[in-house]
């Protein structure tokens, strides 16, 4: 009976590229089931191909609890071993986060690289990023991951040992030269990001004086974000079909139906499982959707259980502070449906379906959108004189009005405007929409210098 490991490995020789080779491993533990290992290693799949490396098998194993030694069994390991070697497999990857001390007895039973979905994903962002700050938070993120898994050298490596008085006795370990040398470079990052984190704190600032709302793209990797904020405001972002392809925030100015303009952001994906280190590393990148006014969640109306990619992306919104923001539904890559989107929008009441490749419903889309900020908009009533001209326009301009009639003052506007623009025109204002009332004469007829 023939081995189809050996005939693999036949074909191997002839056919090898220099993708590196990956054999993938799930293990289904208690309470999950064997299609919720699958559909992960599917995703896990999807990450290597990104990466640059080509799944060639997978294996599964039930479990009730991890292995503490090596995640799997002993059997399964030299299954494993087995594996690699009639596939001439560089390297092995886990659906988990191995610990530093199982990631070294699997490295050292199966004689090449094992690595966890983290280690994948930080990959993956590496080549992703481009920015001066995104650059800095994944290697940051990285460095913190390797930091428990340094290695002892070998044993001429371990000790340096001098002659002479005060130089006697064990000299310092290589693991520690390197320890404290990465712990320089995590504390030189950390404090490059906060100078980052500032200039960027001053920007949303300078954004926030402008007076326009603030709206955030987020969703699932490979959701259609990118290809929504080109479709909507010509951004010329990257978009491709690949995970992560986008890291470093856009944003753009945007124009409703009805002429009030909005801020526009686009943001990293996320996924299931996201690396906490990764979270800490971007935060101060993530934090645009903490202070957004209303985030359009960007669905992927095609995947398999586009609700699983929903609530992994409000797991990483609560963890940056990010989920008590209103949240807009958007389906994404409707046209793919061969029903149509009906199912889930009944499912989730007050979404949209749009194809942003397509360009199509996005009509539909910025109206609902416009309906929406004006839903959670600040409502000011206004009396202007009438010789004020330049006030009316600046209404106009920063606003949506939604009245305008004449009274014995001058000019009564309702309009809905932001904090900012508010207090820019607050000698004008005589209510706002939550019932405060502003001085008893609120119109002021003397000269304000043209304000």
């Amino acid at each position: 009976m023939s081995n189809p490991y050996q005939e693999a490995l036949g074909r191997t020789l002839i056919e090898r590229t220099f993708r590196e080779r990956i054999v993938l491993v799930g293990v289904t533990l208690a309470g999950h089931d064997d299609e919720d290992t699958e559909e992960a290693l599917d995703e896990l799949s999807q990450l290597i191909d990104t990466a640059g490396a080509d799944e060639v098998a997978r294996l599964t194993q039930r479990r009730d609890v991890p292995d503490p030694a090596w995640y799997i069994g002993k059997g399964k390991v030299d299954e494993l071993h087995e594996v690699c070697l009639a596939l001439d497999a560089d390297t092995v990857v886990f659906d988990a986060e191995l610990s530093p001390a199982q990631q070294y007895n699997l490295e050292k039973v199966l004689g090449r690289t094992a690595l966890d979905r983290t280690a994948v994903i930080l990959d993956i962002f590496a080549q992703n990023a481009h920015t001066q700050e995104g650059k800095a938070q994944v290697e940051l993120a990285m460095l913190r991951y390797r930091l428990p898994r340094l290695r002892r050298g070998a044993k001429a490596q371990m000790s340096q040992q001098a002659g002479g008085i005060g130089t006697r006795g064990p000299g310092e370990t290589r693991l520690e030269v390197d320890r404290r040398r990465i712990m320089r470079r995590i504390t030189k990052l950390e404090h490059d990001l906060a100078a980052l984190a500032k200039t960027r704190a001053t920007q949303r600032k300078s954004r926030g004086r402008s007076g326009l709302a603030s709206v955030v793209i987020v969703g699932y990797t490979n959701a259609g974000k990118s290809t929504l904020l080109n479709a909507l405001t010509q951004a010329g972002v990257l978009a491709q079909d690949r995970l992560f392809a986008t890291l470093d925030p856009t944003t753009r100015r945007l124009a409703l139906p009805g002429g009030e303009p909005v801020l526009l952001t686009d943001t990293v994906g996320f996924i299931s499982r996201l690396p906490h280190g990764l979270i800490e590393s971007f935060k101060s990148t993530l934090e645009v959707a903490a202070t957004a006014d209303l985030l359009v969640h960007v669905v992927d109306a095609s995947a398999s259980h586009p609700d699983h990619q929903v609530s992994a992306v409000r797991e990483v919104l609560a963890e940056i502070g990010a989920d008590q923001v209103p949240e807009f539904i958007v389906f994404n890559k409707s046209d793919r449906l061969e029903h149509g989107a009906g199912s889930l929008l009944r499912e989730h009441p007050g979404a949209v379906a749009v194809s942003a490749l397509r360009r199509e419903g996005l009509e539909v889309f910025l109206r609902t959108l416009a309906d929406r900020m004006r839903a959670i908009s600040r409502v000011t009533e206004l009396v202007v004189p009438f010789d004020r001209g330049d006030i009316v326009a600046a209404v106009h301009r920063e606003g949506e009005v939604v009245s305008i009639e004449e009274a014995d003052a001058g000019l009564r506007i309702r309009a809905r405007l932001s904090e900012a623009s508010e207090g820019r025109l607050k000698e004008f204002v005589i209510a706002s929409r939550d019932g405060r009332q502003s001085e008893p004469d609120p119109v002021d007829t003397t000269d304000t210098g043209g304000r």
